[in-house]
């Protein structure tokens, strides 16, 4: 019971942080020059251009039709479109009264460092929303009924949306606009990632070696970290011989390479790069609880 309460404060104090983040990369950085975001933040802010529509009315609106076609449409639809539903109700009545509180024309003037900006800050709020297990509605909605229904990649969906969102942002503020829009959509994905993944901690390493004991040993003893081994055949040359898989930390890259030249230093390996690592060793596993 307390386990399950202190998961859902978690999830509420990322919904919460995430709502207020992503509001005000678009009240902040985006709307004031003149660059669209993503899905329907970026269709309200176009209208707004055009109409002078509020843009936390228009995102509300908008996103009705997606929703209520999720709820008939996906399985447990109300459970999947609930917190959506509740995110983009705080999300817009955030919007439309931040607004008024911060400076007229945004921080800067400088359309780049606005882009980037308003770029890493909306990422990082819809990353956190992801976390939570919870999405900000709109196009991440429409494209989970068509994974669902008909199979289409997530990542399809979300490519058709932000490329008709750049194409009318072109339309409304111009082309240079357009590219203004289409390089915050993409630091937008990079700081989702990197609040989703984490920074990259790890290394995987693969030792082909003929002394797969003595390599394991060594790494054991020098390193603290385990290997598991398995016999492959290389097939130009037809020889059998053993290959080490092994996931050290970052800093414990160059040790690894020492201690496996020490042993064999014929051995070939490949270093490979990882975002982290769960289990004996690592990070602990922790989920929040639906």
């Amino acid at each position: 019971m307390l386990q399950q309460l202190r998961d859902n404060t978690i999830r509420y104090i990322l919904i919460v942080i995430g709502i207020v983040i992503g509001a005000l990369s678009l009240i902040v950085f985006l709307q004031p020059l003149d660059i669209a975001p993503a899905g329907v933040a970026g269709a309200s802010t176009l209208l707004n251009e055009l109409f002078d529509t509020p843009i936390g009315l228009m995102i509300f609106l908008l996103n009705i039709p997606i929703q209520l076609a999720g709820y008939a449409m996906l399985p447990n639809g109300a459970r999947v479109i609930m917190r959506s539903v509740v995110i983009i109700l705080v999300f817009s009545v955030v919007v439309d009264n931040l607004g008024p509180l911060v400076p007229e024309g945004g921080l800067s003037d400088d359309r780049m460092l606005n882009a980037l900006f308003g770029g890493i800050t909306g990422g990082l709020g819809l990353g956190l929303i992801y976390r939570a297990g919870a999405t900000f509605g709109g196009t991440s909605t429409l494209a989970l009924i068509l994974q669902r229904r008909f199979g289409f990649p997530m990542s399809t969906t979300f490519l058709c949306t932000d490329t008709l969102i750049i194409i009318a942002a072109g339309l409304v503020y111009g082309w240079e606009g357009a590219l203004y829009s289409a390089i915050s959509l993409f630091t937008a994905g990079l700081a989702t990632d990197y609040v989703l993944e984490g920074p990259s901690v790890i290394r995987t390493a693969m030792i082909i070696t003929d002394k797969p004991e003595e390599v394991a040993q060594r790494v054991f003893a020098g390193l603290q970290r385990g290997a598991t081994s398995w016999k492959i055949k290389g097939e130009y040359t037809g020889v059998e011989r053993a290959m080490l898989y092994v996931t050290v930390a970052r800093s414990q890259v160059r040790d690894l390479k020492d201690e496996v030249s020490q042993v064999d230093p014929n051995a070939f390996i490949v270093i490979g790069m990882g975002h982290a690592a769960y289990g004996a060793g690592f990070r602990r596993v922790r989920r929040l609880e639906a």
